[in-house]
């Protein structure tokens, strides 16, 4: 889906500025990192400078002014979230034709890691979908959200699914949910409308949609490991490797454990060169009864890290048949990664100028646009950040691009002042010279 695909309610008589042009406007506020809407109109709006003649070329359009923040607002209103979520999945796309994505493949799957955050707060309530938290005499109202995000050692997280949670219009009664309650959830977790299980049960079609074809592979941490989602990975013939955990399954754990000691040749040690020893143990063919009795059957592992002294062990579950040879692939490339979606994802698009919990807008289908407008930028950034081209630079310094540049917030702010002093080469905008062009990540 390209920009110029985009539907647009505006009254067209009235309109002054190209949806290209308007969208590529709002992808720069977070490929730039200007951290506020308002900002907009601090560090791009003069006419003076290259930002107009550089956008312009960006959209491939003929403005002769620079709209206000407003008009950006305005314009998403009259696009809706859900085209820049197609947007998004337009982007991903081309990526994996590309094939600029296939050295991040777990035994020919994609990492899909599923995961929840905050993600807006108000003191006061917002919408009627606001989901609520008491902490003493203060409410705070919520909108968190549920990502899908692939996933790679080298630091990838890219967004492919988002589901916010809200507060339904009518009240569900608990016997009508679609998916376990846990059992150890925290206060949190106990008082809030809506939750990551229920919003992976409206998630799942949509990506299914989205990739049709695509083989994906569902990681998650403990709270996914349970009988609803086995059942959807099952129905939509998807992998997972999903964290488990003695609270939240201890029937599984004990059978786990009992079973491991039936089989002490499903082992494997490795010591890495800073001394770190991991031992790998391994069970096939274990068997669940979740709580709607339907029956799953899975391989587990057992993974014990000693670095420094200190040991820390994880498990996990997989519908990949785990070997001697491909135990390491799976436990590194399948269930240690998703952790990349908190700190790649979640944590950067928090605290290295993306403002993810910044409201951007109160409208409620603004709010989603906006977010849309974010992971489509972060997804951008990712490809400058681990791509070929930083990576050339610092090597002509004898560095890292992190070396060269100091930090993820200087990389934004040195591409700023380049889109705002220097008129950018024609050649890096002509339609033939990008066919040519190969995006190579970064993937040891």
């Amino acid at each position: 889906m390209e920009l110029s695909q985009l539907p647009d309610t505006r009254f067209a008589s009235f309109i002054k500025y190209d949806k290209k042009f308007l969208s590529w406007w709002g992808l720069l506020l977070f490929s730039l990192k200007l951290g506020s809407r308002r900002q907009l109109d601090y560090e791009l709006r003069d006419l003076e400078l290259q930002v107009l003649d550089n956008a312009n070329r960006l959209a491939s359009t003929q403005q002769d002014s620079l709209p206000v923040h407003k008009t950006l607002s305005h314009f998403l209103g009259h696009v809706g979230p859900d085209a820049f979520a197609r947007l998004r999945t337009w982007v991903v796309h081309r990526l994996i034709r590309m094939k600029a994505l296939d050295a991040c493949r777990l035994l020919g799957h994609f990492v899909a890691a599923i995961d929840g955050t905050g993600f807006l707060v108000f003191r006061q309530r917002h919408c009627e979908k606001c989901l609520t938290h008491r902490c003493g005499a203060t409410t705070l109202y919520l909108h968190p959200v549920l990502e899908a995000k692939l996933v790679a050692p080298c630091g990838l997280a890219l967004s492919v699914g988002t589901e916010f949670m809200e507060n339904p219009a009518a009240q569900t009664s608990s016997s009508q949910l679609p998916c376990e309650t846990p059992t150890t959830l925290c206060e949190y977790e106990k008082i809030k409308q809506d939750c990551e299980l229920k919003a992976f049960a409206r998630l799942a079609p949509a990506l299914k949609r989205d990739f049709p074809q695509t083989p994906l592979c569902i990681g998650g941490d403990s709270l996914f490991a349970c009988g609803p989602v086995l059942d959807i990975c099952e129905q939509y013939h998807w992998s997972h490797v999903l964290t488990l955990k003695p609270g939240r399954a201890p029937d599984l754990w004990q059978d786990f454990l009992g079973l491991l000691q039936l089989a002490p040749q499903n082992s494997l040690t490795q010591q890495l060169p800073d001394g770190t020893l991991r031992h790998y143990r391994w069970v096939n063919g274990l068997s669940h009864l979740d709580s709607q009795n339907r029956s799953h059957h899975f391989d587990a592992i057992l993974l014990t890290e000693t670095a420094k002294a200190q040991t820390t062990t994880f498990a996990w579950i997989t519908d990949f048949r785990v070997t001697a040879d491909n135990v390491t692939a799976i436990a590194e490339k399948g269930g240690r990664v998703r952790s990349k979606i908190e700190n790649q994802g979640f944590n950067i698009q928090k605290n290295s100028g993306l403002n993810l919990e910044h409201a951007y807008s109160l409208d409620p289908n603004n709010i989603k646009s906006f977010y849309y407008l974010l992971q489509i930028a972060h997804i951008f950034l990712q490809l400058l950040e681990m791509g070929s081209l930083l990576r050339h630079l610092a090597q002509h310094y004898r560095a890292i691009p992190m070396q060269l540049f100091g930090s993820l917030k200087n990389i934004a702010r040195r591409l700023l002042d380049c889109f705002r002093y220097f008129h950018i080469p024609d050649d890096a905008f002509h339609p033939l010279q990008a066919a040519r062009s190969q995006i190579r990540l970064d993937t040891s």
